[in-house]
């Protein structure tokens, strides 16, 4: 997977394509997992050596994703795990992936660096806009930072990304 700096990016909107709970196992901490176990039993879940996981299913994707006709839904999404928050960005606190400059977003006096996953479809590259980097972007860091735990921007608008097909009878 390739890391774009968020300077590079126009904006973003999840478009429901499900690709992120398709491709990626979401690693858990201990009170997600808690609070998942609690509600939905053990079964949801995984370990490995020394990570907490949702488990997925036959075909690889989160036991929580659900089709829609078009659309692939969360079903996690009032208790959906920070990784998922977050994705497809990665906030950080040194440029791990390089680009320093071009990833540097400046955060209530300290330097956070900001990359986005390339796979996710809902990226539109170029010169970034004021809503991206003032509303969607700074969404995510502050969920990322313990600043926030809803989500407006940073998620998808499910009543604005299709509109269901209405069907009408014609006698």
């Amino acid at each position: 997977m390739l890391f774009t700096p968020w300077q590079y990016i126009a904006d973003w909107k999840c478009n429901t394509c499900g690709l992120c709970c398709k491709a990626y196992s979401v690693v858990l901490n201990f009170q997600e997992w808690l609070n998942i176990v609690k509600n939905y039993g053990v079964e949801t879940t995984a370990t490995g050596l020394n990570k907490l996981y949702l488990r997925r299913k036959s075909d690889g994707s989160c036991i929580f994703l659900y089709r829609l006709s078009n659309m692939y839904l969360c079903g996690l999404q009032h208790m959906k795990p920070i990784a998922c928050k977050l994705w497809p960005f990665k906030i950080l606190t040194s440029p791990k992936y390089g680009y320093a400059r071009e990833a540097a977003y400046p955060y209530l006096g300290k330097t956070l660096y900001v990359y986005a996953d390339s796979t996710c479809t809902g990226l539109q590259y170029g010169n970034p806009t004021w809503n991206f980097t003032n509303q969607t972007l700074k969404e995510f860091i502050e969920i990322a930072v313990g600043n926030r735990r809803e989500q407006s921007k940073s998620t998808a608008d499910i009543s604005l990304t299709r509109q269901p097909t209405v069907i009408r009878r014609i006698f």
